[in-house]
């Protein structure tokens, strides 16, 4: 059972008219974004758009300097950040593995720093959640495993301490094709199971669209849509939005038949012509 409920009432995760800058440069313009209990939202654009960077300030790796960002319906700037750090699971790029302990000990990591009862108990239990049976995996190191296995280890660490919120920040990037499409099935059927509140970082559209109840699309720090996934496919809206989905071989029906009509009246004036030619 999780230690702390957030309360039912307000947001689990919320940011209102968010502003960021790194020296003059401004990377998120009066942002807001609110995710229930229970939400799994995607945050989905170029480099360079802000999705990092709005995830970063949940767990207060880095702080805004406009607006205001809360956790459980407290402003994260009253909170105690290790404290609240701990409390929230966390997933970096790569995983973050320390490269000298076991498996099982990067997985009970949280649970040990936060003094909970039995840490490998927890860290045992999150690994079996994740497909790596601790008697199996549990002692070796992480260079004894696949990309894969030690982006479900990081995973687990995330999701020992039995956290109520996971932030994922790009998972998925370093993976090969099928390595990672399996882990996003086993993630996206994963965070279902649990009903943790999640926020998810990704370049992929495709990867957001299978995994989020909503996709947040990002550009130039400000938002361009949040909308759940079919209605991001049927009515994207802007251009930018549906130029990403038709990259990615996603979007309205209509889009795909217009672009594939186009192509075929090319080709077939470029086949008139050269029996003109002839």
């Amino acid at each position: 059972m999780r230690d702390q409920a957030l309360p039912t009432d307000v947001p689990a995760l919320s940011a209102k008219d968010v502003v960021k800058r790194f020296g003059s440069v401004p990377v998120l313009d009066r942002v807001t974004l609110s995710l229930e209990r229970g939400d799994i939202v995607a945050l989905v654009g170029e480099s360079g758009a802000g999705k990092t960077t709005l995830l970063r300030l949940f767990n207060r790796m880095i702080s805004a300097d406009a607006g205001e960002v809360c956790v459980g319906g407290r402003d994260v700037r009253t909170l105690n950040p290790v404290q609240l750090r701990r409390s929230i699971g966390y997933v970096q790029q790569e995983g973050g593995l320390i490269p000298h302990w076991t498996v099982l000990r990067n997985a009970a990591l949280v649970p040990r720093l936060r003094g909970m009862a039995s840490p490998d108990r927890l860290g045992s239990k999150a690994l079996e959640l994740v497909g790596l049976p601790p008697g199996e995996f549990g002692s070796r190191r992480p260079r004894e495993l696949s990309g894969g296995q030690r982006q479900r280890v990081a995973l687990a660490r995330a999701l020992a301490a039995e956290p109520e919120i996971i932030l994922l920040d790009e998972p998925f990037r370093a993976l090969d094709a099928i390595t990672r499409a399996e882990l996003v099935e086993a993630v996206h059927g994963l965070l279902q199971e649990i009903g943790v509140t999640a926020l998810l970082v990704t370049h992929d559209i495709r990867i957001a669209l299978e995994i989020a109840d909503r996709v947040a699309v990002l550009r130039g720090g400000r938002f361009e849509q949040i909308a759940p996934a079919a209605e991001l496919r049927s009515s994207p809206a802007s251009p930018y939005v549906q130029q990403l989905l038709h990259r990615a071989g996603e979007g309205p029906a209509a889009f795909k038949e217009s672009t594939a009509g186009k192509a075929s009246s090319t080709g077939e004036e470029a086949a008139g012509s050269e029996a003109s030619a002839r």
